[in-house]
């Protein structure tokens, strides 16, 4: 006999309280808790019944490479890992108005043209919402075939057949809901449940499921954390809504690397691949301006330039400002007192203001010394050299360590024209035209704006001031 309870469950990561209250003490998340109501039966010992054995292989047995079907985006393919594995789940979030459903419209449509069919379920608009988007986009194919649902029975029953599509979108996996539920969409029993029938249908008929999935205001998909560990690849869609750039970054990936990015371009036709994104990010760069540094990074096995912006301006506060965009503001104030310690700078009674330009956010360690060298550049009011680019870790002693792929980096400046690279130490190789400099500590990197008296003058200003 069924015995009918409630559960309160948290709906940021999953985990069932006794009792409601306001803050969930596993996340630390507030006002997440939510009754949900649950039928519970007492499970039989597994001594009861007698289970199946299961088939067995030797580690070294040669097993068969997943086979690929390209989407015809070749942004989309480099992070999916080389393109579409038959039987494989993608969630991809993103802010609400990225482009998450432009994306995948524009995937199946340009999928549909290579002879594969494809589905498109959407949960939060109708039919006619989606068709308008198409022809707006100019995106018609009569292989592609559009439905409006939330239930996964019904979408279940329509896609389970002996003929299924290739491609199966799901918008958005957050209003799927199973009937045998008492729980509202969702919450983290539907989105878990829903998550878990859709991809078992996907790999019993060989399809491509991708899920779209609602974030957070941290950024994060909403649901449950276990739904990132139930799909095979995990996709997050990034920008700025004021910058016509987007990210597509890759997480997870069983079929393929992750940390690798995919770089578009919003349009009024919709998303545009971008093939040299170093040379878009740099294009309305101004020369000979102080505070601007170019960086030359790496975001997974491609390499970027993005150009660090750096602007210090007087403060009447007690406590002067700091503000960061696209970049880490703990690791900010990391570089700012290891200037002031070990290089004997005064940013204290300074406002800082630092941004990465073109609307990505840098992660890697590598960018410290380009942010230092933008800094101080700032600070000093003496644009860094023409055409160089700069890379390395600073650590807490004032040193600059060493950084991987530094072939691929420099490689990249030379194609854009840079002629000059500052790196740490055991970095240099040859074979490159451009000029390498190398940087043993944040003391060496004052060198670059030492040797000439209105340097030394307004370094005697900073200093009085």
């Amino acid at each position: 006999m069924a015995k009918h309870a409630s559960r309160f469950i948290c709906q940021s990561c999953g985990t069932v309280h006794p009792k409601w209250s306001g803050k969930c003490d596993d996340c630390g998340a507030w006002n997440s808790i939510a009754e949900e109501a649950s039928s519970e039966t007492t499970p039989r010992g597994l001594t009861s019944g007698k289970g199946h054995k299961i088939e067995m292989t030797a580690l070294d047995d040669k097993a068969e490479d997943a086979v690929r079907a390209l989407t015809g985006i070749a942004e989309l393919d480099r992070v999916l890992g080389g393109g579409l594995v038959a039987g494989s789940a993608v969630l991809i979030g993103g802010d609400p108005g990225i482009g998450k459903s432009t994306l995948l419209l524009q995937t199946v449509v340009a999928v549909a043209q290579k002879g594969l069919s494809c589905a498109y379920v959407s949960g939060e608009e109708s039919v006619a919402q989606t068709s308008l988007r198409a022809r707006r986009l100019g995106l018609l194919s009569p292989q592609v075939r559009l439905a409006s649902a939330t239930s996964v029975r019904d979408i279940i029953a329509t896609l389970d057949t002996p003929s299924p599509p290739g491609v199966v979108i799901i918008d958005s996996v957050q209003t799927m809901y199973l009937d045998n539920l008492d729980a509202a969409p969702g919450t983290v029993s539907q989105v878990r449940a829903a998550s878990h029938e859709l991809i078992k249908m996907a790999k019993k008929r060989g399809m491509t499921l991708f899920l779209v999935g609602h974030v957070t205001k941290d950024g994060q998909i909403a649901g449950p954390r276990v739904l990132e560990h139930m799909v095979d690849t995990v996709l997050y869609f990034e920008g700025e809504r004021g910058h016509q750039f987007r990210i597509l970054r890759a997480v997870k990936n069983r079929f393929g690397g992750t940390d690798e990015i995919g770089v578009f371009e919003m349009s009024d036709a919709g998303l545009k691949e971008v093939t040299n994104p170093s040379a878009l990010f740099l294009s309305n760069r101004e020369g000979a301006i102080s505070g601007a540094c170019v960086f030359a990074g790496m975001e997974g096995s491609r390499p970027l330039l993005v150009e660090i912006q750096a602007l210090i301006a007087p403060s009447y506060m007690s406590s002067p400002r700091r503000a960061v965009v696209g970049w880490d503001a703990n690791r900010l104030a990391m570089i700012l007192a290891v200037l002031e310690t070990r290089c004997g700078l005064r940013f204290s009674d300074k406002e800082v203001y630092l941004s990465v330009a073109g609307g990505i956010r840098v992660g890697e360690p590598a960018a410290d010394l380009a942010v230092a060298a933008a800094l101080i550049s700032a600070l000093y009011d003496i644009p860094l050299p023409a055409a160089s680019v700069m890379f390395g870790e600073i650590g807490l002693s004032g040193e600059i360590r060493a950084v991987s792929r530094v072939e691929s980096r420099l490689r990249e400046a030379e194609k854009l024209g840079f002629r000059e690279a500052f790196l740490p130490k055991h970095s240099a190789f040859k074979g490159l035209t451009l000029g390498l400099k190398v940087v043993d500590n944040v003391a060496g990197l004052m060198r670059v704006f030492g040797g000439s008296a209105k340097r030394d003058k307004r370094q005697e200003e900073a200093a009085i001031s």
